[in-house]
């Protein structure tokens, strides 16, 4: 295959990636596995929470991509794999640095994308318990809460 195949997949893969994560949040991590999940939207003491082990979660089927992909030479699987992290990370930077400052990074933003990304997870947490809920993804965000922000940008109104 050549290199503009790999980059396909690995693009295609990280989108693939938001509802592969939707369908987690709302299916597993509010059903299932919500004893990992529930301190994310009850805040304990402490800078880590039992949540952070959906990092690992995540990062064990892109792990196992590249390894193994590399090892018998199957680079579409090598390209699944940095898709899968690639995500990890932009996930990690909007939603554990942006959103939530566990790094005191990214504090201000008058970027109406990115201020919807935030309004969307603040009425997700809005729901304490496991059985309601909205906004389950990270990327994709309800057009309300963009429209919302488009209106009260600083920039538009100049």
């Amino acid at each position: 295959m050549t290199l503009l195949v790999y980059i396909f997949i690995i693009v295609a893969t990280f989108f693939i990636m938001e509802a592969v994560a939707w369908t987690i949040h709302k299916y597993v991590m509010h059903g299932i596995l919500w004893s990992l999940h529930s301190d994310h939207h009850v805040k304990e003491d402490g800078f880590f929470e039992k949540n952070d082990a959906f990092l690992f979660i995540f990062a064990i089927p892109s792990w196992l991509c590249i390894m193994l992909g590399m090892i018998y030479a199957q680079y579409a699987a090598v390209a699944v794999g940095m898709g899968i992290a690639l995500y990890g990370m932009v996930y990690f930077i909007v939603h554990d640095i942006f959103i939530h400052q566990r790094f005191k990074w990214l504090r201000k933003t008058d970027n109406a994308y990115l201020r919807a990304i935030r309004k969307a997870h603040k009425i997700h947490h809005k729901h304490l318990g496991k059985a309601e809920g909205e906004c389950f993804g990270m990327l994709l965000v309800p057009t309300k809460y963009l429209e919302e922000a488009k209106k009260t940008s600083k920039v538009t109104k100049r």
